[in-house]
C-alpha cells in the first residue's frame, strides 16, 4: 500500500513549473531538477516523475496519459467482474442441466 501523498498538487505543479522556468539556467534537466528538489525538499527522483508525468500529459512525451491510465484500469476491473460473473452463471448452468437430467431418468 502506498504512502499518503505529502506533497499537494499545488505543490508539485509549481515544483515542475520552476523545473521548466530554470532549465536554461542548468547544464541539464537533471541538474535542474537536483537543484528545485533540494530547494522544495522532497527528493530528485520524485520530482523527475513529476515532470516526467507533465510532459506526457502535454503530450511532449510519449507514453498513457492519467486519463487513459484511468480508463484502462476501470476497463480492466470491470473485465475481471464480467469474467467472474460468467463463471458463476457456466457452473450454475451445469448445476442445473445436471439436475434437469436427473429429473428426467427418474
Amino acid at each position: 500500500m502506498s504512502r499518503a501523498n505529502r506533497f499537494s498538487p499545488e505543490v508539485r505543479e509549481r515544483a515542475v513549473r520552476l523545473v521548466r522556468d530554470h532549465g536554461k539556467d542548468h547544464p541539464s534537466q537533471w541538474a535542474a531538477i537536483q537543484s528545485v528538489a533540494g530547494k522544495l525538499g522532497c527528493t530528485a527522483e520524485s520530482l523527475r516523475r513529476w515532470v516526467r508525468a507533465a510532459e506526457r500529459e502535454a503530450g511532449a512525451r510519449p507514453g498513457p496519459t492519467r486519463a487513459e491510465t484511468e480508463r484502462l484500469q476501470a476497463l480492466e476491473r470491470e473485465n475481471r467482474e464480467l469474467k467472474r460473473a460468467n463463471e458463476i452463471l457456466r457452473k450454475a448452468s451445469a448445476f442445473f442441466a445436471a439436475a434437469e437430467l436427473d429429473r428426467l431418468t427418474k
